[in-house]
C-alpha cells in the first residue's frame, strides 16, 4: 500500500489526499508504481482524486461499475456478480456476489501474472485488504500539516484485528517523512 497522511493522522486535506504531498512524494509514488505489476484503486478514490489510467496496469475495485468505459476500458475491473453493465469493460474479475472477496480478487490478478500489487486506496479498500490479512507492506508519507478534526484515516470499515508492522525504511526530503513498514513476523 502507498498512502499519505497529515501529521495528525488525516488521509485528506480539503477532501483529497493530493494537497498533502509535494513533488518528491509524487516522484516516490512513480517509483512504487514502476516496481509493481498492477496499481489497485477503489472507484471512489479514482473519482475523488481525478485518476487517469495509470501504468503499468490498473485495477479498479467497484461494486456499482459507475466508471466511464472509454476512460478506463484498459483497466482491470474488479467487481461483483450483482454489478450491472460488466460487458462494457474488456477485463473483469468477478470477486464475489455482492461484496468483493479479497482472496478471489488477488487470485484473479495472479492468474493474469500480476503478483506485485500496489494499493493506493481508498480507505475502505485498504480496510478490506487489512481485514483479510492481505497487507504485506505500507509505504506511508507523513505530511507536516495539521489537517484538523474530521479527516478520514487511511483505513475505513468494520473493526478488524490489529496487524503488527515493522519499520523497514525511513527517509525525509526535509519536509515530508517517508516510511516503509513490512508485515511483522507472525
Amino acid at each position: 500500500m502507498n498512502f499519505i497522511a497529515s501529521a495528525d493522522g488525516s488521509a485528506v486535506l480539503d477532501g483529497r489526499s493530493g494537497g498533502l504531498g509535494n513533488a518528491n512524494d509524487q516522484a516516490l509514488m512513480g517509483v512504487l508504481r514502476k516496481a509493481s505489476d498492477v496499481v489497485l484503486v477503489g472507484a471512489g478514490t479514482v473519482r475523488t482524486e481525478g485518476y487517469d489510467l495509470v501504468q503499468p496496469r490498473m485495477a479498479i475495485v467497484t461494486r456499482r461499475l459507475d466508471l466511464d468505459p472509454d476512460t478506463f476500458g484498459d483497466a482491470i475491473i474488479v467487481t461483483v456478480a450483482a454489478a450491472p453493465g460488466r460487458e462494457r469493460f474488456r477485463d473483469v474479475i468477478l470477486a464475489g456476489d455482492t461484496e468483493v472477496d479479497v482472496p478471489t480478487m488477488l487470485a484473479g490478478l495472479t492468474e493474469r501474472g500480476l503478483t506485485r500489487v500496489l494499493c493506493e486506496g481508498g480507505p475502505s479498500l485498504v480496510g478490506t485488504l487489512e481485514a483479510a490479512g492481505a497487507v504485506d507492506e505500507l509505504c506511508l508519507t507523513i505530511s507536516p500539516v495539521l489537517a484538523g478534526p474530521g479527516g478520514t484515516r487511511i483505513t475505513a470499515g468494520p473493526p478488524s484485528p490489529p496487524q503488527r508492522m515493522e519499520l523497514a525504511h525511513l527517509l525525509t526530503d526535509g519536509e515530508l517523512l517517508f516510511t516503509r513498514y513490512t508485515r511483522a513476523a507472525r
